[in-house]
């Protein structure tokens, strides 16, 4: 069993990529599982065509605390018998929603959610890697294996490198590896060159560039992965390239992130970025 946790910038498209993807696994014969590890409960609604699912933390407010939970509530099966489970977070406003992944994760473990005939689990996990509880999938070696969402766009390479920080912090501790940047495209400048050059820069690979598509769209308002709205589609058959690329990667890393200022240069070597003027000399 492999288990991959999905990073990168908030809005990036962390968890349509993730559920697209592992679709697209699950249609190829894999046995695959979704831990969604972000409070807004959108990692699984698209395999379970609905809104959203009903949060491990939520259900635990409910019943009073988490031991009161049976597997049953909080693991749902969705297309081609994915399991499902979101972690949820805490009430706005109320404690760190970090914790919420530790305990859903803890849970699923302990009530045997993890089963011997699953090939693949996939964490999608908000945002960047600032706090310790989103951490916890690279922090206790729960995920050997990261993925970084991005695109030709200034911030989400910057969230891209400091994932790459975060990753290397815990390689030697956790045994946790870089697998590759997936560029899910904005459509800016030499996109493909740039996070090219990027996944250079960090010793890693651009594992897969996902065109950007209407088609994913019109599957979102559906609830439904592009695979289940349209099989026959050019973006059904990315997410099966980008599935194929994943499943058969053994290119394994630990990335060597750069500094700001490195990354400042790369935006300006491909022109996404201009170079200040130098001041010019007093008479």
């Amino acid at each position: 069993m492999r288990q991959i946790a999905i990073y990168g910038k908030g809005g990036i498209g962390k968890s349509t990529t993730t559920q697209n993807t592992v679709a697209a696994l699950a249609d190829a014969g894999h046995h695959a599982m979704i831990v969604g590890c972000d409070p807004k409960a959108d990692s699984t609604r698209l395999i379970l065509n609905q809104k959203a699912q009903t949060t491990v933390m939520d259900m635990a407010r409910e019943a009073g605390s988490v031991e009161d939970l049976e597997l049953e509530d909080v693991l749902l099966t969705g297309f081609k018998d994915i399991k499902c489970a979101e972690s949820g977070g805490p009430e706005p406003g109320v404690g760190c929603a970090g914790r919420g992944v530790i305990t859903a994760i803890n849970f699923l473990e302990e009530e045997g959610a993890y089963t011997s005939d699953l090939d693949f689990v996939f964490y999608d996990v908000l945002g960047d890697v600032v706090c310790g509880g989103f951490a916890m999938p690279i922090r206790e070696g729960k995920a050997q294996e990261i993925y970084i969402v991005t695109s030709g766009e200034m911030m989400a390479m910057y969230a891209a490198n400091n994932i790459a920080r975060g990753i290397l912090k815990y390689a030697h501790s956790g045994g946790v590896r870089l697998g590759g940047l997936i560029c899910n495209s904005r459509k800016t400048d030499r996109e493909y060159d740039l996070i090219s050059a990027l996944a250079d820069k960090l010793g890693t690979q651009m594992i897969h560039f996902v065109p950007r598509d209407n088609e994913v769209q019109r599957a979102e308002l559906r609830r439904q992965t592009v695979l289940q709205y349209n099989p026959e589609h050019n973006q059904a058959a990315e997410y099966r390239e980008l599935a194929r690329k994943i499943a058969e990667n053994t290119n394994l890393v630990i990335p060597t992130p750069i500094t700001t200022d490195e990354l400042e240069e790369l935006l300006m070597e491909f022109g996404i970025m201009e170079a200040e003027p130098a001041d010019e000399a007093v008479a």
